[in-house]
């Protein structure tokens, strides 16, 4: 047996991701840029077994099958074609956190997959290309790969559409306190979301200025300004769901939680309480803030009725090994 063990943490994106310019690989329509949270982790082990007839799945703890058996077996046939090795492989993957609901649970499962199966099938690869392959099983995966501050270029085919680090874990001491307000999956997955981005007519206006807000983001974790920051975490959070309501048929990921929480935190930030807010595709609110506002923003998101709990991440690393 070949096994091997990867760990890798979502990520909460600052300017989002929604929409692909080519479906199968991924390619996304603009660029984006995240922040790793490692407080939260999936843990995969991959094992080549020469005794199976077909790759199994077991995910938190519950034997998979059907489409999130073939997803993930489509993704271990492009390092099968890469290694030339044909075997199929046993994987148990673990989550610290609920998954499929706008937490980025394919980004990191998808991150630890592709380094723990690439070392299994005896590739080395790359932070780069790691970061590539990762890409082709859910495209937030890109951005679980770097440790950080991560920006994913969108980049003009396949070998240049990759995420790197644009800050290291200790350059600003960032913490997303993430306001659950469900732990459900999400009924409409982010893979079907995608591709209805192109049926609003906001995407086109959305993309156009993608550049702007992608120079602003990085100039501001940059300089460390959180008043630049917050303002156009916000505004790109806000864009991107305009998206969703307005695709055909439209996707409201919101909950009226939700939109309570958001406008709560423009008015704590009004106040002086360094916090902004951002919304991946699901209804639970990640309020990112600074480290001497973490404490306030967690109390008060936990005095607020209807909040499941609070999930509190430090800026986390990237995907490693471990045999722990």
């Amino acid at each position: 047996m070949h096994e091997n063990t990867a760990i890798a943490h979502p990520n909460i994106a600052f300017i989002k991701y929604w929409g692909n310019r080519d479906n199968d690989l991924r390619l996304p329509s603009n660029g984006s840029i995240s922040m790793s949270l490692g407080a939260l982790e999936t843990r995969t082990t991959v094992t080549l077994e020469s005794n199976l007839t077909s790759d199994e799945l077991v995910l938190d703890g519950s034997s998979q099958s059907g489409v999130a058996l073939e997803r993930v077996s489509t993704f271990l046939d492009i390092i099968r074609s890469a290694s030339g090795k044909h075997k199929f492989a046993h994987i148990v993957s673990e989550n610290s956190f609920p998954q499929s609901a706008g937490i980025a649970s394919s980004a990191s499962a998808f991150a630890a997959l592709a380094l723990a199966a690439s070392r299994a099938f005896d590739l080395d690869l790359t932070e780069r290309e790691l970061s590539i392959l990762a890409r082709r099983g859910s495209g937030s995966a890109a951005r679980s790969i770097p440790a950080g501050f991560a920006e994913w270029h969108m980049g003009s085919s396949s070998d240049d559409s990759f995420a790197e680090a644009i800050a290291p874990p200790d350059h600003w001491p960032l913490w997303d306190c993430i306001a659950l307000v469900e732990d459900q999956p999400k009924k409409v997955g982010s893979t079907q979301g995608h591709q209805l981005a192109g049926t609003s007519p906001l995407q086109s206006a959305r993309l156009q200025d993608a550049t702007r807000r992608l120079d602003l983001c990085r100039e501001a974790i940059l300089k460390k300004d959180f008043a630049k920051l917050a303002d156009v975490i916000e505004l790109d959070s806000n864009m991107m769901h305009a998206v969703m309501l307005t695709s055909q048929p439209p996707l409201m990921y919101w909950s009226p939680l939700s939109i309570e929480i958001m406008r709560q935190v423009t008015i704590w930030r009004a106040g002086g309480l360094e916090a902004a807010y951002t919304l991946d595709a699901g209804p639970n609110v990640h309020i990112i803030c600074t480290a001497e506002a973490r404490q306030s923003v967690s109390d008060r998101l936990s005095e607020i009725q209807g909040v499941m709990d609070v999930i509190i991440s430090p800026v986390g690393g990237g995907v490693f090994l471990t045999t722990r």
